[in-house]
């Protein structure tokens, strides 16, 4: 994968970031710290300029975040609450006043929500769903996904500028904060599903 970057971007240059960070929001999978950080040691030996690094990287951040916040909007909470009314809400303990209130909380969170997940790997790309769900205002969702998404580019497009050869040594340390993310999303999820069985198990009681 790395390999097939660092050929593409050397390819394409402002385009090759633009279309990998837009596939990399659309399919989290694809490590965007390869991208920016290879992007940024780029401008140390090609004609590419880091202010346009910044820009078409942020354009394609958007315009993946766009795909996945109308994919959300498909997948509106009138949809999740029959999903839930069946089977898998039993299963699950969930129904209808866990979705309302979970789009409540996204009402008033939301915003920092957007903004903050754009620094967090992976959850920065499916945070869109929620806000399409919860139908969060297109404006707002665009200014905190710009400001996020321009925040984390310009940092690592910076960093990758300022090792050069070095970009290398920093993804190692990124690999590792990746990590810990992944498993504290992990537990986090547990803690999920634990709170709403014994939450269900306390409403089925009463």
């Amino acid at each position: 994968m790395e390999e097939f970057i660092v050929s593409f971007m050397n390819q394409y240059g402002y385009f090759g970031i633009f279309f990998l960070i837009f596939v990399e929001n659309v399919f989290p999978p694809i490590p965007s710290e390869v991208v920016l950080l290879f992007g940024g040691f780029m401008t140390t030996y090609s004609k590419l300029n880091v202010s346009f690094m910044i820009l078409f990287s942020t354009l394609g951040s958007v315009f993946g975040a766009i795909v996945l916040y109308y994919v959300g909007k498909l997948l509106n909470k009138e949809r999740l609450k029959k999903f839930v009314s069946g089977r898998v809400g039993t299963i699950l303990r969930l129904n209808d006043s866990d979705i309302e209130k979970a789009d409540s909380w996204f009402d008033r969170k939301g915003n920092k929500t957007v903004f903050f997940c754009r620094f967090i790997p992976v959850v920065r790309s499916l945070i869109s769903i929620p806000a399409g769900m919860s139908e969060m205002a297109i404006g707002k969702f665009l200014i905190y996904t710009i400001s996020g998404s321009a925040i984390w580019n310009t940092i690592l497009l910076v960093i990758g500028n300022r090792l050069g050869k070095k970009w290398k040594d920093f993804l190692n340390i990124i690999d590792q904060y990746s990590h810990i993310i992944f498993i504290v999303f992990i537990l986090l999820f547990i803690a999920f599903v634990i709170y709403f069985y014994f939450h269900g198990n306390q409403k089925n009681k009463k």
